[in-house]
């Protein structure tokens, strides 16, 4: 029996003249650690946030946030919302609102978090300012 070549689209280099480093498969998943989309720091947002992958909020939020992807809450942001999504994860700043995770909300020093809390998996960092009731079960 006789393999096959494996037969990969071709990549290119940003320069013609250098060697592409690496291609990777637009079609594959995302690394755990990339991120999808930024909502940096000196942005605002009002409104319905839905996304797939991993999202990094980083300024200010108020409204509704969907996905079952990632959402990671990072130091400097301000969320006022309520939160449906596969993980939530609160890096730093604060976050005001109903926050539900299908999979596991994660709070790490110095998230400040008021509010209700459900998912099936809390961790909560030594340090953290929350305010308000935690439900560790599934979403309804």
């Amino acid at each position: 029996m006789a393999l096959l070549p494996t037969v990969r689209p071709p990549c290119r280099s940003v320069a013609p003249a250098q060697p592409a480093l690496a291609c990777r498969d637009m079609s594959s998943a995302l690394p755990a650690t990339e991120i999808t989309a930024l909502l940096g720091r000196g942005t605002h947002f009002e409104g319905k946030l839905s996304f797939d992958g991993r999202v990094r909020i980083d300024g200010s939020f108020r409204g509704e946030i969907s996905s079952e992807d990632t959402l990671i809450v990072g130091e400097g942001a301000e969320i006022e919302a309520e939160i449906l999504a596969g993980t939530v994860i609160i890096k730093g700043g604060s976050v005001s609102g109903n926050v539900r995770a299908r999979r596991a909300i994660e709070l790490y020093v110095p998230a400040k978090v008021s509010g209700t809390l459900q998912a099936p998996e809390v961790f909560m960092d030594k340090g953290v300012q929350f305010s308000g009731s935690c439900t560790m079960a599934p979403i309804d």
